[in-house]
């Protein structure tokens, strides 16, 4: 792969790039509650030297009932300058799951107005098949000021997503499993509708990944779009449970030039419960 400061680098950048001054690294992990799996827990285990911690769940919208939704920007920068990230630091995002939600906090950065921000591809158990270095410690934080700039062309609501899904200038791509797209399978969260935003069109998330978690190149990744019925020449908003693995699609978009994007960061745990918005099964 080619190594890319604002969108994807390898184990090797990081490893070659781990002592640089002006370099911080963040482990995202972050699980359903059905996983079994504590991230803040395997953190302290063991996380890459000098990682910081971002509790995805903590550093959201408090105010909201939704989970996990984008942070006033005042609260990133607290919890930011907190985590001793800020302005001028080139940030590596990853998670134990290979990538997943590190894409999500890869999303929140540049929804902050912050380009120089990267997910580590792979992740977690990439950089430890590769035998690079892990530890226990706390890193030692030293308070930075960060500046949020925020960028609205980046997220989306649900008026704005009902408004695209009725015009049909803008396309919906839904990143979820296509049992649950379709409505064949149930949401996990109790008293969501099945199905999908009508005339959305559906790019599972793991059809962007190879075996080993890594996300496939951008000429297979534009292939598995277009063979979706996805115009890469129309703007797109990517869409899933809750906001997280949508900004793989995001992430893959971006990789690919496509830079006419925008997350919804309500989701289906918005729209599956809302009695106000349509909903379509079967096949896009």
């Amino acid at each position: 792969m080619s190594d890319d400061p604002r969108t994807l680098v390898s184990t090797d950048w990081l490893a070659a790039h781990l002592k640089d001054p002006d370099l911080r690294v963040v482990d995202a992990s972050w699980y359903l509650p059905d996983a079994g799996r504590d991230a803040r827990e395997e953190y302290e285990a063991a996380h890459i030297p000098g990682a910081r911690f971002f509790d995805i769940d903590e550093i959201s919208d408090a105010r909201s009932d939704l989970p996990h939704m984008a942070p006033p920007p005042e609260k990133f920068m607290s919890r930011m300058r907190a985590m001793g990230v800020g302005d001028g630091h080139q940030v590596v995002v990853y998670d134990c799951a290979g990538l997943l939600s590190a894409a999500r906090v890869w999303w929140l950065f540049r929804l902050m107005g912050h380009r120089d921000v990267a997910v580590l591809d792979g992740g977690f158990p990439k950089w430890q098949a590769a035998g690079h270095p892990v530890e226990d410690m706390a890193p030692v934080i030293k308070d930075r000021h960060l500046t949020a700039r925020f960028q609205n062309h980046l997220v989306r609501d649900v008026t704005q997503v009902s408004q695209a899904a009725k015009l049909g200038s803008t396309q919906v791509v839904d990143a979820r499993a296509a049992a649950r797209f379709t409505g064949d399978a149930p949401e996990p969260r109790e008293g969501m509708r099945a199905g999908h935003i009508p005339g959305s069109h559906n790019v599972p998330y793991d059809t962007l990944l190879n075996d080993d978690k890594t996300m496939k190149s951008p000429a297979d990744t534009r292939a598995i779009f277009e063979a979706a019925g996805v115009d890469l020449q129309k703007p797109i908003i990517t869409s899933c449970g809750s906001g997280i693995t949508a900004a793989i699609l995001a992430l893959a978009l971006e990789r690919m030039g496509h830079d006419s994007w925008s997350l919804y960061d309500g989701s289906w745990a918005e729209w599956g419960m809302s009695p106000m918005v349509p909903v379509a099964t079967g096949e896009a």
